[in-house]
């Protein structure tokens, strides 16, 4: 870890007064207490991208996150799991500001990206959002050909000179997400002639195209079939190697196969987080062991 980032970290922890670990009464379970909340496990990292910590969020007057504390480590993959409501998906949107989009949301608490404060009045969201990426639940590519569907986003911040650099930025972001073979000769088609396991990788070309830092995922296979879905899980291990995922999913399958680490989400509050194989094969929480039996979901 950078002196930089552990400094950061070392400050978030202390000014907020949280993230202490301790044993809990069961032997090997640490549990890391804050603000009168405790999740299970580990909520921090030795290389973190994007620390969070304390961080709430209401829909009105109703509560839907919960002093949520987490560190999102460098080119890992975290999996967001939990019943329907849980508030997984609300604290996905917390990490790229897409909740500002929500009449009547409200966040509080601390994320940072690097050394930056995203909820800092200074931050120009829309040079957040190339940092921070999102491909959604449904395939949503716009109204444009799959050329322009991926040029989009370079061209309006000015991330190449020339038509020639724009042309191999296009085909690398299209390479990259494993599509290219299947549209070079289709580039001036509308983005939504494709099937939809297609228009979910030209939607993860067009987030790669501008280079971000970050990926979020909400639900990215939800409305595929089982051999696009296995596309983007290949693509899914193949991009951490370049960037750091969080993906949202309700198929605890998908969560074991493509993530590092898992985080259990229970009406509001993290309940559980560590290491997948051990949160599917030992949880240690017994929320997290019913949700993963089911017993409840």
């Amino acid at each position: 870890m950078s002196t930089t980032t552990l400094e950061t970290q070392t400050a978030l922890n202390g000014a907020l007064n949280i993230g202490a670990e301790t044993r809990s009464s069961q032997p090997g379970i640490l549990v890391t207490d804050y603000n009168n909340r405790q999740t299970v496990g580990k909520i921090t990292v030795d290389h973190p991208k994007m620390i969070c910590r304390e961080v709430n969020v209401y829909y009105g007057a109703k509560q839907a996150l919960k002093n949520v504390g987490l560190d999102i480590g460098i080119n890992e993959v975290v999996a967001f799991i939990g019943p329907s409501g849980c508030g997984k998906s609300t604290f996905l949107r917390c990490l790229n500001r897409m909740n500002d989009t929500i009449t009547g949301c409200r966040v509080t608490g601390q994320i940072k990206l690097d050394s930056d404060d995203i909820y800092d009045k200074s931050i120009d969201v829309v040079q957040l959002r190339a940092r921070i990426g999102m491909v959604f639940q449904k395939p949503n590519p716009f109204p444009k050909s799959i050329y322009e569907n991926v040029a989009y986003g370079p061209r309006i911040h000015g991330m190449v000179n020339t038509k020639a650099e724009l042309d191999d930025l296009v085909r690398a972001s299209l390479e990259r997400a494993g599509l290219l073979k299947e549209v070079a000769t289709r580039m001036e088609e509308p983005g939504t002639s494709l099937s939809g396991g297609q228009q979910q990788r030209l939607c993860i070309a067009r987030a790669i195209a501008v280079n971000p830092e970050v990926i979020l995922m909400d639900e990215p296979c939800s409305a595929l079939d089982p051999i696009a879905t296995a596309k983007i899980e290949e693509l899914i291990d193949e991009l951490r190697e370049s960037y750091t995922i969080v993906i949202v999913t309700h198929s605890m399958q998908q969560a074991a196969r493509v993530s590092q680490r898992t985080a259990y989400f229970h009406l509001g509050d993290l309940i559980e987080v560590g290491e997948t194989d051990q949160v599917f094969t030992n949880p240690k929480h017994k929320l997290t062991e019913d949700y993963i039996t089911g017993r409840f979901g």
